[in-house]
């Protein structure tokens, strides 16, 4: 069967490609864009015709940084329900992290999350391997058993490197085969067990704060040892002013560094947290205004080179407690597309450039291939942009529901999701 996308504002950065065109489908690639017909297609009986007037036919979108909980953790989140929201969320391909039960630092749990993924056919799934033994800091993973098992990256998400030196040899190791550190930027003993942004409001709340300075020293030491190692090194969750600011500079200076940033970084402030929102409990924390700007500049300057999710799904249980108890993240993979349209609806970031920070720069970080183009797999994301919708907790496939965006009026999202040439989700 050909599939026939027809009418759509194909947009690839790839490429550098914003038109209106026909996509051609056959079996799981594409075999031709542009309005006129491939030779041929007369011979062929059996089309699926799909109306994309009015909406955007979009490479894949891309998530670099999700948290899918299983194995270990499945009362949060599974592999199926995460990919599920994925696909909903208009994903073809996301980068599971390594913070499982047990942690992903060894082959088997690599081969257990692709095997589980693949039977899905949903979303493409890339694990990303622990940096070290149980992210605990202390010994290396056997990165050659992990990236030959499937392994995309190495991270320990959620527990920073402390040590320098293992941060760099890891680095080193990483580079030595090809594949890159994510890193998460955390100077533990300046955080010193803070639970939100250190400012007006962690005082008024009488909540201990984290400084900006938490991030930035250990993206200031990450780059310095990506400069001494010749080693890509990623930065993750990108929520300060002067973790931009250094980003920029490094990448002014030649240093092999890229950076992401979150939905919820350019979209609320520390003011969220007020009434003790749990929902608004992150790490890093929702940071002053300020930073939220220079986040939304980084994005429109190309400092920042991605938007992911970090997609934490917790269970109720998890979240309705004390503030200083609650656990940190929120789901993100069902309402990061629409957060990143509405920065475009209001002109601080174009359609072309959000496409690019969720689908064509991860895929060259990854090194994977991706647009809209003849011999491609098919792997395509149709958005309206101009949709008009109520986000609500009872549509989300997530199996977890900690949002602080439950009711915000939103414009925008994918409607149909494809992957392989096999339609995975659609509204059309």
């Amino acid at each position: 069967m050909i599939i026939k996308i027809i009418g759509g504002r194909v947009i690839d950065p790839g490429q550098n490609i914003d038109e209106i065109s026909d996509v051609y489908i056959k079996n799981d690639k594409i075999i031709h864009v542009g309005l006129s017909k491939p030779a041929g297609i007369e011979r062929e009986k059996d089309f699926k015709i799909i109306d994309a007037s009015n909406k955007i036919v979009s490479p894949g979108l891309i998530d670099m940084h999700v948290h899918l909980r299983e194995p270990g953790h499945e009362y949060k989140e599974t592999i199926e329900t995460g990919c599920r929201a994925a696909v909903h969320g208009g994903f073809t391909a996301i980068c599971c992290m390594p913070n499982t039960n047990p942690v992903n630092d060894n082959k088997e749990v690599t081969e257990y999350i692709l095997k589980k993924a693949g039977d899905l056919n949903l979303s493409r799934v890339y694990p990303v391997a622990s940096i070290s033994c149980g992210l605990l800091g202390k010994k290396l993973s056997e990165f050659s058993h992990l990236k030959e098992a499937g392994a995309i990256a190495f991270s320990d998400d959620g527990h920073p490197v402390e040590s320098s030196l293992f941060m760099r040899r890891a680095l080193e190791y990483a580079g030595g085969m090809g594949l890159f550190i994510i890193s998460h930027c955390e100077d533990l003993e300046l955080a010193d067990h803070g639970v939100m942004n250190e400012g007006d409001v962690s005082t008024l709340l009488g909540l201990s704060g984290i400084a900006n300075e938490s991030e930035s020293i250990m993206v200031m030491r990450d780059i310095a040892l990506s400069k001494l190692t010749k080693t890509h090194v990623h930065i993750a969750h990108v929520s300060t002013k002067e973790s931009v600011i250094a980003i920029g500079h490094a990448k002014a200076a030649g240093i092999s560094v890229t950076a992401e940033t979150a939905p919820h970084y350019f979209t609320l402030t520390d003011k969220a947290v007020l009434g003790y929102n749990t929902n608004a409990k992150m790490n890093p924390p929702l940071r002053s205004d300020e930073d939220r700007e220079a986040v939304i500049g980084g994005l429109f300057d190309n400092t920042i080179d991605v938007i992911a999710t970090d997609h934490a799904p917790h269970a109720v249980i998890e979240k309705e407690l004390e503030f200083d108890l609650a656990q940190n993240g929120i789901i993100g993979l069902e309402t990061s597309l629409s957060l990143g349209l509405k920065l475009v609806h209001e002109n601080r970031l174009t359609l072309f450039a959000l496409i690019e920070k969720m689908s064509t720069n991860p895929a060259k970080i990854l090194g994977l291939e991706t647009g809209v183009r003849p011999g491609i797999i098919a792997d395509i994301t149709i958005i309206d942009p101009d949709l008009n919708y109520t986000v609500c907790l009872k549509d989300f496939y997530s199996l977890s529901k900690n949002t602080p965006f439950d009711g915000w009026q939103l414009k925008g999202r994918a409607v149909l999701t494809m992957v392989g040439g096999k339609i995975v989700y659609s509204e059309l």
